[in-house]
């Protein structure tokens, strides 16, 4: 049996022009990207200050929508507009909400080990339960934050990182680990600041993990860069970094590895690493890079 419940989503979009609707018939990328006029500049904290200069365009409103039954192999969350139509998660829920903060869809409430994800090849890319050889996949634990995703970012398969021993993209959104104290909901989107980034380096591939806080986190207004999350939530950045090394040991697999000296980057480079993935996603959708398996619409 399908549900439904409703959020309100994000008040701003960098990413399409005032003549574009929720979900226009000729698609939500025909239009320009003013983002692309904003491209990272060389100092991080210029990088910081000129990304994500656009104007709030429209306020989005979406469902979430159940099919199939949880830790099935058929379950999926989709996500609806206000007419009743499928949109993305990934696609079509703006990046930015504007003054540094961001929407974060939730993938994986935290203290629950069902490994969900984003169904980044099926239409409309609903979330889903990670599978293995046919069967559905779990972490060997529980993870500790509410993990999820940044809507229109990108990790480019194709492209060399020089900064992280030259790793590719995985060809997925960028991951954000949110630290908050509350316990969401799949399919749940939250505005949040980035906080810090971690590059991990998953069997080659670099796999960044943004680590953010939910607005509405009673702590949210003492937390603003990397050395506030050391001192109101001492331990947690090692914390992070040494669950996502290790959660593959219990299945036999060698411990992932971490870039930039196996230490989390502060704000400023955080917010560099959203930017290039905005900007390599929008390549994606523009299709000046080859797609794929994966799934535009």
């Amino acid at each position: 049996m399908a549900t439904a419940r409703v959020l309100t989503v994000a008040n701003t979009s960098c990413l399409l022009s005032k003549t574009t609707s929720f979900l226009a018939k000729q698609g939500p990328y025909s239009t320009s990207l003013c983002f692309t006029r904003r491209r990272a500049a060389s100092s991080l904290s210029s990088s910081s200050r000129r990304s994500f200069a656009c104007t709030a365009i429209y306020n989005p409103e979406v469902q979430i929508k159940e099919e199939g039954q949880p830790e099935t192999l058929d379950y999926r969350v989709f996500f609806v507009d206000r007419a009743g139509q499928k949109v993305s998660p990934w696609h079509d829920i703006p990046l930015q909400v504007g003054n540094g903060v961001f929407n974060f869809v939730v993938e994986i409430p935290k203290e629950s080990s069902a490994k969900m994800e984003l169904a980044t090849d099926e239409p409309h890319t609903p979330i889903k339960q990670d599978t293995k050889k046919g069967k559905l996949r779990y972490y060997p634990y529980n993870i500790n934050w509410n993990y999820g995703l940044l809507p229109q970012t990108w990790e480019d398969p194709s492209l060399a990182n020089g900064e992280v021993e030259g790793a590719f993209g995985d060809n997925d959104p960028v991951d954000v680990v949110e630290i908050g104290e509350s316990r969401r909901k799949i399919g749940e989107v939250l505005k949040v600041k980035p906080l810090a980034a971690l590059a991990m380096i998953d069997e080659g591939e670099l796999d960044w993990k943004i680590v953010a806080i939910s607005l509405d986190d009673p702590k949210a207004s003492l937390v603003n860069d990397i050395d506030d999350v050391e001192k109101h939530f001492p331990g947690t950045l090692t914390a992070i970094r040494d669950w996502f090394r290790d959660y593959k040991i219990p299945d036999g697999k060698p411990a992932n590895k971490f870039g930039l000296g196996n230490k989390a980057a502060n704000k400023d480079y955080a917010l560099k690493v959203i930017t290039e993935t905005n900007e390599s996603w929008a390549k994606l959708v523009k299709r000046s890079i080859p797609a794929g398996d994966l799934s535009l619409a």
